[in-house]
């Protein structure tokens, strides 16, 4: 198909467009103009927002314990694992759990920060990015189920013991010995969670998707001093209380790193660079927009 010819007044041809051309012209802009359409942040809802995080947490959970408990190959993994870490001189966690363990404020302190901050922490910046960066909520969102998401597949393929159930070890659970509820892996909730779910840890995946949102939007220096200690406190929580090694956090991060870039590929850009704020009906403003502004 191409061009249609016609005959001018005077008795010159021109070349008419074809119909079927320019529909096909239009073809492409059109769907790029809906791709554009859905990348574009929009204000978040909160009804809607508070449904998803619902549904998908309890998704995550759900898949996450349905992995089958592979005590066997769990405990291989944490073998090689611990072999892995001593082969390159840095196998700390059991010195660490045994040193913390012996001050027992500090390691009772730890139980219960393993507990709560892992969701008060990150409900707490998912609700001060919905008040004070709609821009950039829908983005942000995005890398922390994205790096939620890839986790599930290191449960499924990598069944990993924590070091507080490897065989032959010195390792203490702290929350049986202290007799805390630090954990949903121990204690009386232990038949509630899959407790051979340790690699990736996402204790460091989200909280450094906290500490890196905190840091980079924040505008007061105290607060993004916060932001990069809560990552770097959670390392050292859940080595003391020997629920991960250090290696499961590398796992976190790369889980992490997998998110950015899928934000990135979607919406042409890191989170923090989009738009601060959608245009809309005047909000009212929380308190803790006057101290973390951004």
């Amino acid at each position: 198909m191409g061009d249609a010819t016609v005959k001018t007044l005077e008795g010159r041809t021109a070349n008419v467009p074809s119909p079927i051309v320019e529909e096909e012209e239009r073809q492409p802009s059109t769907r790029l103009a809906a791709l554009n359409r859905l990348r574009a942040p929009r204000r978040p809802r909160i009804w809607f927002e508070i449904l998803l995080i619902a549904v998908s947490y309890w998704t995550y959970s759900l898949v996450r314990n349905a992995v089958p408990e592979q005590r066997a190959a769990a405990l291989r993994n944490a073998d090689w694992i611990w072999e892995a870490e001593r082969s390159l001189g840095l196998a700390f966690e059991e010195s660490v759990n045994r040193a913390v363990n012996s001050v027992t404020w500090l390691i009772v302190t730890m139980n219960y920060y393993y507990a709560t901050l892992h969701f008060i922490v990150t409900i707490g910046v998912l609700v001060w990015l919905f008040r004070c960066h709609s821009g950039r909520y829908a983005a942000t969102r995005l890398v922390l189920f994205s790096t939620t998401g890839v986790a599930l597949l290191g449960y499924y393929l990598y069944p990993l013991a924590p070091p507080r159930l490897m065989n032959g070890h010195r390792f203490i659970d702290t929350v049986l010995v202290h007799e805390t509820w630090g954990s949903m892996a121990s204690g009386n909730f232990k038949n509630m969670s899959n407790q051979y779910a340790a690699m990736p840890s996402m204790h460091i995946g989200w909280s450094l998707w906290c500490g890196l949102t905190i840091f980079a939007l924040a505008s007061v220096p105290w607060a993004k001093i916060l932001g990069l200690l809560y990552p770097t406190a959670t390392l050292v929580v859940i080595v003391a209380t020997a629920n991960h090694f250090w290696l499961d956090a590398v796992g976190g991060m790369l889980c992490l790193t997998f998110g950015y870039a899928l934000s990135f590929s979607w919406y042409g850009a890191m989170p923090h660079r989009l738009p601060k704020l959608i245009d809309g009906p005047r909000r009212r403003i929380w308190p803790v927009r006057a101290y973390l502004r951004g």
